[in-house]
Formats: C-alpha cells, sequence, structure tokens
C-alpha cells in the first residue's frame, strides 16, 4: 500500500467545533484527527484493519508482545536491538512482516518491532499525548469494548482514530475497512452499556461520526468477509497475493486479547 517515507512531525490547528466536545465516544481519521479528538480524553483507539490491528492481535493470541514504530524510519533497526525485539518488515520482503498470516506461521514469538504507514505510525505518535491508548481490529472489537466497559469511568472520553490509508501523494485515503472496525468497536460500547448518560457538563453518548460508524459496521457485518474482499484495500491486498490477511482481519470477535499499550508496548492481558 501506498505510504509517505517522510516521518516530519507536522503542526496542525483545527476548530474547536471539529472535537466533538460535547460526545464522550468521538471518530475521526489519522493523525491530524486524531490530535484534535485526543486532547483531553481519557482513552485513544486506533484502528487499521489492514493490518496493523490485525497483527497486533493476532501476535498478542500468541503472547508475544508488539511494539509500534513509524514506517520507513532509518532507526527501526537499533530500536529492535535495544528492546530485544525482531523486527518485522513489509509484506514482500518476505519473513516476519506486516502480515497477519507471516505472525500466525512465525516460530517462536516473544516480541515484534512492527512499522507500519498508518496504524502503527499512529500509535507510535499518539501514545506521546495520551494517558491509556488502545489498538483495535474487528477480531478484538467487543473484547476491548467490554475491557473498556469495565476499567473505565462511565463519563470517560473515548477518542476512536480510525487510520485510514494513503494517496500515493501521501495525503490520507478514508478506508471504508477502518470504519467498519471503528463501528464493530463502537457497537461493542452500545452493547457493554458503555454511554447512554449525560454528564454535568452537558456531554453525553455518541458523536454523529461514532453512531455513523457503527451503522457502516451494521450493515457490513452480515457479509463482512465479502465487504473485505471487496473494499478497495482488500482487493488490493487480494491481488497482491494476500487474501489471508483479509481473511483473518474478517474473524469478528475471535480474539479475547485486549491490546492496550503500555511501557511502549502492547502485551498480551
Amino acid at each position: 500500500m501506498n505510504a509517505p517515507t517522510s516521518n516530519s512531525r507536522h503542526t496542525f490547528t483545527a476548530s474547536a467545533a471539529h472535537r466533538q466536545l460535547p460526545y464522550a465516544v468521538r471518530v475521526e481519521w489519522g493523525l491530524d484527527g486524531g490530535s484534535t479528538l485526543t486532547s483531553g480524553a481519557d482513552l485513544a483507539v486506533v484502528v487499521d484493519v489492514l493490518s496493523f490491528s490485525t497483527c497486533v492481535s493476532v501476535a498478542l493470541d500468541r503472547g508475544a508482545a508488539v511494539l509500534p514504530f513509524p514506517w520507513k524510519d532509518t532507526g527501526a533497526e537499533d530500536f529492535a536491538a535495544r528492546h530485544r525485539a525482531l523486527l518485522a518488515g513489509p509484506r514482500d520482503g518476505g519473513g516476519l512482516s506486516l502480515s497477519p498470516a507471516s505472525l500466525r506461521a512465525a516460530g517462536s514469538l516473544e516480541r515484534v518491532v512492527l512499522p507500519s504507514p498508518n496504524g502503527s505510525a499512529l500509535c507510535h505518535e499518539l501514545a506521546r499525548t495520551v494517558p491509556l491508548l488502545a489498538t483495535v481490529c474487528l477480531r478484538n472489537a467487543a473484547a476491548t469494548a467490554d475491557w473498556v466497559a469495565a476499567n473505565l469511568p462511565e463519563d470517560a472520553v473515548i477518542a476512536v482514530v480510525a487510520a485510514g490509508e494513503r494517496w500515493p501523494d501521501g495525503t490520507l485515503r478514508p478506508a471504508v475497512e477502518d470504519q467498519i472496525g471503528a463501528g464493530a468497536f463502537i457497537a461493542g460500547l452500545v452493547a457493554a452499556g458503555k454511554g447512554g448518560y449525560e454528564a454535568e457538563d452537558g456531554r453525553h453518548g455518541y458523536s454523529p461520526e461514532a453512531v455513523a460508524a457503527m451503522a457502516v459496521f451494521e450493515a457490513a457485518e452480515p457479509r463482512l468477509r465479502e465487504m473485505l474482499r471487496g473494499c478497495s484495500s482488500g482487493r488490493e491486498l487480494t491481488g497482491a497475493g494476500y487474501g489471508a490477511d483479509v481473511d483473518i482481519a474478517a474473524e469478528l470477535d475471535d480474539s479475547d486479547a485486549v491490546a492496550i499499550m503500555a511501557g511502549g508496548a502492547f502485551s498480551p492481558r
């Protein structure tokens, strides 16, 4: 998938209206959207279904920890060495890679540095500014929602960040699989009884953006594998020979492993 090679940070200023402040559960896209929503949030949830979040889920199922890192950063090898971790490469490099199937098929796994242009880079960046960070895919959406409902206050502010993909010029390409994944998590929050209250400051429930994401998930759920296979990102991966990665991503609620970052890594819980 296309991605920019630069990891330089930039300054972005959004209108206060874009922060979705009246709502406890909010949804936006990419780093600019995530940076806008996460100010004051208790939890940021990064969703990158194809494939960083799914990779993390598969690795955690195997008992391995995953350390996010920016894409094409020349310091990745040194970072992995310092943390005594294996460094995953791009899919077309063979071996351990940004491919859920490669993580499922690998031998012994303990710690993996997993760069990616979207989900991993987002996690690496947002971890600097948020008190709590999770990454969610379709495989662990319900488990993560249950964890949130059990461990965070009722009035906790949750910023859901759909990672999206990239156009060839590096700009954000909203990707329907991440809207579906965000919606699955939000549907899990509803099922777990999170939200629906009104706080003393007038803040309440779910933003329209969050409600829309949940509606997209509910529409896709009856034919989830078909939707993932047929969307732009799924067709791109399948056409490149990675259809198994798409099928793994469609394993709705197959995992109970909740991916919460602690000490710079997502570790099994």
